[in-house]
């Protein structure tokens, strides 16, 4: 499930616990950095394709949502939860083996609301997927 340093692995977490039986498990989803400010995580495109074997575009959109989410819950802090508002997705290029990695870098950072830029590529680093992810910081409940 994750590939972290010690310190990325404490904060996710923190954050989350662990993502038995969650959708991040079910894709396949590998985390490799987490910080409020970047989040990188890679996911394989076996197992998440369409019937004609391309990556599938709302398989790309999980791993945006995830990375985005999971850099606003870390902005968010201790107490608060993120909950993803809008997202959008731009799918510029076909995946078809191997793994894709979503890089998500934060472009807004505030009480209320968190937003991250998330570029998607493939393992020779053509863009497949760009997206934006706005999620609105609340209180835990």
């Amino acid at each position: 499930m994750t590939m972290l340093d010690p310190g990325d692995l404490a904060r996710l977490e923190a954050v989350y616990g662990d993502f038995k039986g969650t959708l991040v498990a079910t894709m396949g989803i590998e985390f490799l950095e987490a910080r409020a400010e970047r989040v990188v995580a890679r996911m394989p495109v076996e197992g998440n394709t369409q019937p004609y074997g391309l990556l599938h575009g709302g398989a790309s959109c999980v791993l945006a949502e995830t990375l985005g989410s999971t850099g606003a819950a870390l902005h968010a802090g201790p107490g608060r939860q993120a909950v993803g508002v809008e997202i959008n997705a731009t799918h510029h290029r076909a995946a078809t083996s191997g793994h894709v990695t979503g890089v998500a870098t934060r472009i807004h950072g505030g009480r209320t609301i968190a937003t991250y830029d998330i570029e998607i590529t493939d393992e020779r680093g053509r863009r497949v997927c760009t997206s934006r992810l706005t999620c609105m910081l609340r209180d835990a409940q």
